[in-house]
């Protein structure tokens, strides 16, 4: 007979859950602080989502983005897009570098409180904890909509979580669904591979690779870094339309190549047939929205809207003799809007879903997930004492999720639970 598992009990002053870049840059601080701390990792290995990512994969945003607090980036190309496996490597590199508490193969299924503190518990220990930290990431539960229910089952159905190359799909023609940043790389990847793509478009904005004479993400980093200092505060979640505005899209780009613009309607002239949203599915047929026009202008318009009055306030503010925008005009190629497909017809064998991820917090048995499923906090710090947040989308501006602006929030939130450890 198999014998029962036995449990043990731990107990930590603090315990972050996740080893990602969230949990890394909550450790440094934890460690500068001299909080004794614990991080968990329910993977064998550090690198958190990045080893999710395709083969190919590419940085959106050029080597001097990274900048974990203690380690920033001081390689021979800051201005060049670090691979998937570099990033692991830097990653690993990173723990190294202040010998970041890690125990893998460890996954929380619930978090709770007790007698003042909180209680993780995982398949075979319990922890006690003062403080937790959830650093779980943007990006833990893959979403699919549901009409993926509705298709054939012959069809290939996969996530972009799952994807890594072309020859590990089904031989034939692919539609890939969503055109966020990795949704318009892998449709691009698979027609450079000889694959007919069919793309169904989302409302996911464009951006240059460069404005202005410089990658258009430097921009963003000085105005993120600096843009206050001149009077040109960078945006705060505080400054959303709606809380539900915290998962928007990032814009399409790719760092691929040396990195590169990347334009719906020049995947058009290039081949890719485009569609709206697919919003049916009865097998093989599947029927998508009427807008494609509409959904292409908005694309296209986004980085206007949106962050070309910031850099230029920016740039302005700061007395930066930066060379005129030099963009060239939009494409006008107006693709054919077409509703109705059969992929069988069409020799489509494998839909992409590039729809994006959800967060996940059904262990957290806490009251403190608003309607979004999102902790209810104030920069970090959540609703229940000891509890805290890192690492989420727009936790305190858009960089918060990223390697760029992580280590602020997670500076952030150490400072708040050192004075807490303070006060007992």
């Amino acid at each position: 007979m198999n014998q029962p598992s036995v449990r043990t009990q731990e107990t930590v002053d603090t315990l972050v859950i996740g080893a990602g870049q969230a949990g890394l840059a909550t450790s440094y601080w934890l460690t500068q602080a001299s909080v004794p701390h614990l991080l968990v990792e329910r993977r064998d290995t550090l690198g958190g989502a990045w080893h999710d990512r395709w083969d190919s994969f590419c940085l959106v945003a050029p080597n001097f983005t990274l900048v974990l607090p203690g380690m920033p980036y001081d390689g021979p190309d800051p201005d060049a897009f670090m691979p998937r496996a570099g990033v692991v490597d830097y990653l690993r590199q990173y723990a190294a570098s202040f010998h970041a508490p890690v125990r893998f193969h460890t996954s929380v299924r619930r978090l709770a409180a007790v007698d003042g503190g909180l209680v993780a518990e995982t398949d075979d220990t319990t922890f006690l904890a003062h403080n937790v930290v959830l650093a779980t990431g943007a990006y833990p539960v893959p979403k699919v909509p549901p009409v993926a229910g509705q298709l054939a089952p012959h069809l290939l159905q996969i996530h972009s979580q799952d994807y890594r190359r072309p020859a590990q799909l089904a031989d034939g023609g692919v539609l890939v669904v969503g055109t966020g940043q990795s949704g318009t790389q892998i449709a691009e990847e698979l027609y450079d591979a000889g694959r007919e793509v069919h793309l169904a478009v989302s409302t996911c904005p464009s951006a240059p690779r460069r404005y202005r004479g410089r990658d258009v993400v430097w921009w963003l980093m000085q105005t993120f870094l600096h843009g206050a200092e001149v009077g040109v505060p960078f945006p705060t979640v505080a400054d959303l339309p709606s809380p539900a505005a915290r998962f928007g899209c990032d814009p399409h780009l790719s760092g691929k190549d040396g990195g590169h613009d990347i334009s719906l309607r020049q995947f058009a002239r290039r081949g890719i047939r485009l569609y709206g949203r697919l919003e049916r599915a009865s097998g093989s047929a599947v029927g998508f929205s009427a807008d494609l026009a509409e959904r292409l202008v908005l694309a296209e318009t986004g980085f206007d809207k949106e962050f070309r009055p910031l850099f230029d306030a920016y740039i302005d503010a700061a007395g930066i003799d930066a060379p005129p925008d030099d963009r060239p005009p939009y494409d006008d190629l107006t693709p054919e809007t077409v509703t109705e497909l059969d992929l069988d017809a069409a020799g489509v064998t494998t839909v992409v879903w590039a729809t994006g991820y959800q967060l996940d917090f059904s262990w957290v048995d806490l009251p403190i997930l608003d309607e979004w499923s999102y902790p209810r906090h104030e920069r970090g710090v959540t609703i229940h004492p000891g509890l805290y947040a890192v690492g989420l989308p727009w936790l305190h501006s858009e960089p918060s999720s990223v390697l760029a602006g992580v280590g602020d929030d997670a500076a952030h939130i150490v400072d708040h639970l050192v004075a807490r450890n303070a006060g007992r």
